[in-house]
């Protein structure tokens, strides 16, 4: 029968109370990869309690009351459902509208009696003995404690009967600062409920495994059904149970569903049952191909059978509009509600290759070959594009994922699945979108330090939003630039194309990663060698002089030179290049020659004797540890002849440089990740004073403007009057050099007089801010007369002093131009940005990013990032500058945006950097309220 709270999770008896805190709810995953829902328990909850406390131990309930209490009076089922949310709070965890473990905290003071004002509680747990062991009272206390933080409690208590070692090993695993002591029998613990490395560390451990767990489910079920399975060969439920039964092992059955089939119906030698709820025995996946209207009371079904996880295939949710998306919200609440994970809806479906439990639950009409690939994608399109890629490059796939509207299982889970499965060497994903970018940049990071992740990004210029995709508000304007600095920090090899995905990603499967960036080319073509060469040079690699070996070479030939390229110290990687040899048809071809029809037909024919020559020296490179790739023109057979020996053969020579270029760069992110985890650290500066920042911004906040802002379309982002921002900087000893208005000749020289001469007299208004192209600045002003002049050319030439805002400042020492920003970006978090001023910054886009907080190492990269670098040490002869001095001052604005979120941007603009010292010589700073940070609370699903 039916379970109505499974069939629409949303139709529960809670009472409208209005101060029921609805935000307290939450999806969550369990250490075997089921769901669940946490959520405040409430009078309603009273059958709930009484059922649930029925279902426990007797040794449980002693250990919760330290006596035999069999069952909850009336008294008690009143108070452990009557709360005020504040100093009394019970959490629940419910899977099918039931009850399976309860928590509780009550607000105590300094003699552990209730009050309504202590930062104290105690606090007791209670876990169905049957779901004990699934990480339920670990996700229960991150959440309780967030709650109590939420109401001002800074510290739990509770008391533990020692024999109660489960629970004892709850509290003190979960990495909080805690006490314990032991008196009357009884072991009492005392813990902090601030965050620690090592709370937050565990949490997302226990995150890593239950995600991981959860796509292993999805990819091994021990048996399958598809619902929807119609008598026509060409409809879609029909071809995945052909897809299913071709590939499922003896011991996984496999299940057809039909509502409308005739008792005894087959359907490919198959049952076919009218509900699921009909099936002998449990199915763990179920694959929904039925109409819109007919998924939930199929997804009802399915939760009341205990299925584990959906493949919804099914069209016809957000990507049709806002009420489609609402339709998909209620079906990732229901699925989530019985304990199921959802793939979809508007999903390809899923493929694990491993022969032991091979599975094709898709659209897919074969299974992939075997091999080292993980692939994941958002469009159907693309996963077809993708999996006949690799089907006609022969490269073999681990597991797949094409998850369309990703409403519920992501690309997150699946690199956490990744980093655990032995069968993934590498991953491949083409994203449109991010449902959490600071988790991707987390998980990606730990991945990439182990396992290539490359990546193809779409919508990069227009920055659209696919039909379907479920994301944050804040992640849907992500910059490019952002994204960029996303990858690169996290390790992620970006590539532009579906054919760069494959090339990069063979080299990074097939062949050692490179020791460094020193190339040798080899081959038979000095045309195709300078080619190779020139593609190099461009790359940024350090090619040798290519070894010309003539057309006329033979396999020897080849053999001989590239065992010497491979030997010599100074070469990292090896490209032979390989034309047809002489008196071959693919050769004649080349030259203009068409082939008559009695020619030898093989148009890509070539010398198998090269062939073995590269292959043998492919098993030297691999001793060695250098990779060898080939280009080549016109053979076509070549490739084929060296796929078992794992070498990358590309028909074009920007192609092989391009993937061996993206091999490089991953290989010095791995040396510098590495170094760094030993060596890069955030040095303690002085002149830090984060408790004053944090004041001036509170009142910044506070001022009516900043309060009426919050109204105002685009948020609440606050510009600090001049004045303000340079007190603020100089918290952080980030020295603004000062300046004062000069709004006629007289306050002018005034202001001078107060500096010191020589001046600069500069126009501030937003409209002539850092533009000296329209005349607005006069510089090395060293007297009266001089700034007189210089007064009234640009009230002239401005309109007017007070329009321009005119303002004098003392001149700064001769040197380099720099930019330097910092953004919060909502999704990501705060990004700290370099350039030199100007055109570079401005017209060519010449900024490097690093997300904050920021190394000594990383700012040190950024300065060398830009293009513009060389200026800054010493181009053509001049002097360099003192760039040490440029990246403390990049440290102190991390560590400012780092300390403060309330800080929205800063932008340092000028900032001269001399041979000795710098000058900012111009500062704006933005605040606004405190972002929420969903990544430092309690575990939570996405409820997009």
């Amino acid at each position: 029968m039916e379970d109505p709270a499974v069939a629409n999770p949303d139709q529960h008896d809670y009472p409208q109370h209005p101060d029921y805190p609805q935000h307290w709810e939450a999806d969550i995953l369990l250490r075997d990869g089921g769901t669940a829902r946490i959520r405040p328990i409430t009078p309603a909850d009273a059958g709930r309690l009484v059922d649930f406390y029925e279902q426990v131990s007797d040794q449980s309930k002693y250990f919760r009351f330290f006596a035999p209490y069999p069952r909850l009076s009336d008294k008690d089922v009143r108070r452990f459902t009557h709360h005020d949310f504040v100093n009394r709070v019970g959490l629940a965890v419910v899977v099918r509208d039931r009850f399976i473990a309860t928590v509780r905290y009550d607000r105590i003071d300094a003699d552990g009696r209730p009050c309504e004002t202590g930062t104290d509680a105690e606090v007791a747990f209670l876990v169905q003995d049957a779901h004990q062991g699934r990480g339920v009272a670990s996700a229960l206390l991150e959440h309780i404690a967030a709650v109590a933080q939420e109401r001002g409690i800074r510290r739990f208590q509770a008391e533990v009967l020692p024999e109660n070692r489960k629970m004892v090993k709850v509290f003190t695993d979960a990495g909080y600062t805690q006490r314990r002591s032991f008196a009357d029998g009884v072991v009492h613990l005392e813990f902090d409920l601030e965050q620690t490395d090592r709370s937050l560390a565990v949490m997302r451990a226990r995150e890593h495994r239950a995600e991981a767990r959860s796509v292993q489910r999805l990819l091994t079920p021990r048996s399958v059904a598809v619902i929807g399975v119609s008598r026509t060969p060409q409809t879609v439920g029909r071809a995945i149970l052909r897809d299913l039964l071709g590939e499922a092992p003896a011991d996984r059955p496999v299940h057809a569903v039909n509502r409308n089939a005739e008792p005894g119906t087959e359907l490919d030698g198959v049952p076919v049952h009218r509900s699921i709820l009909d099936i002998p025995g449990p199915v763990d996946l179920a694959v929904i191909a039925v109409p819109e209207g007919a998924v939930p009371a199929a997804v009802a079904e399915c939760g009341a059978h205990g299925v584990q996880g959906l493949v919804v295939v099914t069209a016809g949710y957000a990507e049709t509009g806002p009420e489609g998306r609402d339709r998909q919200r209620a079906l990732v609440r229901q699925a989530r509600a019985a304990g199921m994970r959802v793939i979809g809806p508007n999903a390809f479906g899923l493929i694990n290759t491993d022969p032991q439990r091979p599975l094709n639950a898709s659209l897919a009409p074969r299974l992939p070959a075997r091999g080292g690939f993980g692939i994941f994608c958002q469009s159907g399109a693309i996963g077809v594009a993708l999996l006949e890629a690799a089907h006609k490059r022969g490269l073999g796939v681990s597991s797949f994922a094409s998850v369309g509207n990703r409403s519920d299982v992501s690309g997150n889970d699946f690199l956490q699945y990744w980093a655990e499965d032995e069968a993934t060497q590498v991953v491949l994903l083409y994203l449109e979108s991010f449902g959490n970018p600071r988790k991707f940049t987390r998980i990606a990071r730990r991945l990439a330090a182990v396992k290539p992740v490359v990546v193809v990004k779409g919508a990069r210029h227009t920055g659209s939003l696919p039909p379907g995709h479920a994301v944050p508000a804040t992640a849907t304007g992500l910059r490019d630039a952002t994204v960029d600095a996303l990858f690169e920090q996290a390790g992620v090899t970006r590539v532009g194309t579906i054919t760069e995905l494959y090339d990069t990603g063979e080299l990074l499967d097939q062949q050692p990663l490179p020791p460094g960036d020193r190339v040798a080319v080899v081959g038979n073509s000095d045309s195709l060698g300078l080619l190779t060469y020139d593609a190099l040079l461009s790359a940024g690699l350090r090619p040798c002089t290519p070894v010309d070996l003539t057309t006329a070479a033979t396999g020897e030939n080849f053999r001989i030179a590239l065992d010497v390229a491979l030997a010599d110290p100074a070469v990292d990687a090896v490209i032979a290049v390989a034309i047809p040899p002489i008196g071959t048809s693919a050769h004649a071809f080349m030259g203009g020659r068409l082939a008559a029809e009695d020619d030898d037909p093989a148009m890509g024919s070539d010398d198998p004797e090269i062939a073995a020559a590269l292959l043998e020296a492919g098993q030297r490179a691999r001793e060695l540890g250098k990779p060898l790739l080939l280009t080549h023109l016109a053979l076509t057979d070549l490739p084929a002849r060296l796929r078992p020996g794992g070498i990358p053969a590309y028909a074009a020579p920007e192609r092989a440089v391009h993937a061996l270029a993206h091999a490089v760069h991953y290989a010095q992110w791995r040396r510098r990740t590495a170094e760094a985890e030993e060596t890069a650290r955030v040095p303690e500066l002085d002149r830090i004073d984060e408790p004053g920042a944090r004041r001036l911004v509170e009142a910044a906040l506070s001022t009516r403007a900043a309060v009426a802002a919050r109204t105002q379309p685009g948020g609440a982002r606050i510009t600090l009057p001049e004045a303000d921002a340079q007190e603020l900087l100089a918290r952080y000893g980030i020295d603004v050099s000062p300046t004062m208005p000069a709004p006629d000749e007289e306050t002018a020289v005034r202001a001078a007089e107060t500096l010191g001469y020589p001046v600069a007299l500069k126009a501030t208004a937003p409209h002539l801010r850092h533009r000296p192209d329209l005349g607005s600045v006069r510089l090395d002003l060293t007297g009266e007369a001089g700034l007189r002049r210089a007064h009234r050319e640009l009230d002239a030439l401005l309109g007017g002093a007070a329009q321009a805002e005119l303002v004098v400042q003392r001149m700064a020492p001769r040197g380099v131009d720099t930019v330097i920003g910092a953004t919060v970006d909502p999704a990501v978090g705060a990004i700290l940005s370099f350039g030199l001023a100007g055109a570079p910054a401005e017209l060519l886009g010449d900024l490097a990013h690093r997300l904050v907080p920021a190394t000594d190492q990383d700012v040190a990269g950024l300065v060398r990032e830009v293009r513009a670098a060389p200026l800054l040490f010493g181009w053509r002869g001049a002097e360099a500058v003192d760039t040490g001095a440029l990246e403390e001052l990049l440290l102190r604005v991390s560590q400012l945006v780092d300390d403060v979120p309330e800080i929205a941007s800063v932008d340092l603009e000028p900032v001269v950097v001399a041979p000795h010292g710098l000058a900012i010589l111009g500062a704006r700073v933005r605040v606004a309220p405190l972002p929420v940070r969903s990544d430092l609370g309690p575990r939570a699903m996405s409820t997009l």
